[in-house]
């Protein structure tokens, strides 16, 4: 049985930890890895977990499960995938971050891998596939870390939440049904909306500002009935750089708490160009979280008025 063991490296301006902590809290992979649209923990312990990732290839939106080992002491994260496509038979590998500085690292990725029967054109394939995915990953992680790194002060969460009587599958299912919102939503001008695959979803929509303009957004979704809907924003207005979010349906005693959480970056560069000479940064953050809100806060009400609607 021939394994084939492989390293590739590339040196980050980031401190260690840093990059130890964006690779190791999978919530940030949306921000990391372009591809990435959400990843979900299916079973987590203190060191092991296993994770569930959705992204795009080609185009398309694929998920599949990974297992992983946490160790932050040496800043190591080791990863093995559950089944694996031929002509692969096995494939694993490590994350090594090393500081350099107090502000620069070396991260290693490590990969080791047979192919099925040890056919030698196989692995040849493996090959080739390993050594142009991993060059691709670690000039996409030392970009996009050190972006997040640099933006962390112009990133921001927030949410807004309404309190339904009603269910939380009509809540779940008002949002889930965006094909509609054309019909069902005044700030929203047209949808197009695709779900080949049950569960990933691919949005775009026409969505009406305060002044009256439009403008056109993309999103890729991936639902989970009836309590939670994920999503990242690709095509992006000019003051982000980055928009993933979460629409969230909670039964309590009192009602359905439907909830929709944003994760911004904002656009520095673009300020000026769409706020004036004299905005700040504190500008734009409060414009962009009132335009946002304001379209969830709308959606929400209708969604809570088409739930009680239907008790």
């Amino acid at each position: 049985m021939t394994i084939r063991e492989v390293a590739h490296e590339i040196t980050v301006s980031a401190p260690a930890d840093v990059v130890y902590r964006l690779l190791a809290e999978v919530e940030n992979w949306p921000r990391i890895f372009p591809p990435t649209i959400h990843v979900d923990h299916v079973e987590r312990g203190d060191r092991e977990e296993r994770i569930r990732i959705w992204a795009t290839a080609n185009g398309e939106a694929k998920n599949w499960t990974s297992r992983r080992t946490l160790d932050p002491e040496a800043r190591r994260i080791t990863f093995r995938q559950e089944v694996s496509a031929p002509p692969v038979a096995a494939m694993g590998g490590t994350w090594i971050i090393e500081a350099l500085s107090t502000s620069r690292s070396r991260v290693r990725l490590l990969h080791d891998y047979r192919a099925v029967d040890d056919d030698p054109e196989g692995l040849k394939w493996i090959d080739e596939a390993v050594d142009r995915n991993s060059r691709s990953e670690l000039a996409a992680l030392k970009e996009n870390v050190e972006l997040a790194y640099a933006a962390e002060d112009v990133t921001f969460s927030f949410e807004d939440t309404v309190l339904v009587d009603g269910t939380a599958k009509d809540v779940y299912d008002f949002i889930n049904e965006a094909h509609l919102w054309g019909e069902r939503l005044p700030h929203v001008a047209t949808v197009r909306l695709t779900e080949e695959t049950p569960g990933l979803q691919t949005l775009e929509m026409d969505t009406r500002a305060k002044d009256g303009s439009t403008h056109t957004t993309k999103s890729y979704r991936v639902t989970f009935p009836h309590h939670r809907i994920a999503y990242k924003q690709v095509t992006l207005p000019a003051l982000m750089t980055l928009h993933t979010g979460t629409w969230t349906f909670t039964e309590t005693p009192d009602g359905v708490r439907a909830t929709s959480q944003h994760t911004v970056t904002l656009n520095t560069a673009n300020i000026e160009r769409i706020l004036g000479p004299d905005a700040t940064v504190a500008d734009a953050r409060s414009y962009v979280h009132d335009a946002l809100s304001t379209n969830s806060l709308a959606t929400l009400g209708h969604a809570r008025a088409h739930a009680e609607d239907r008790r």
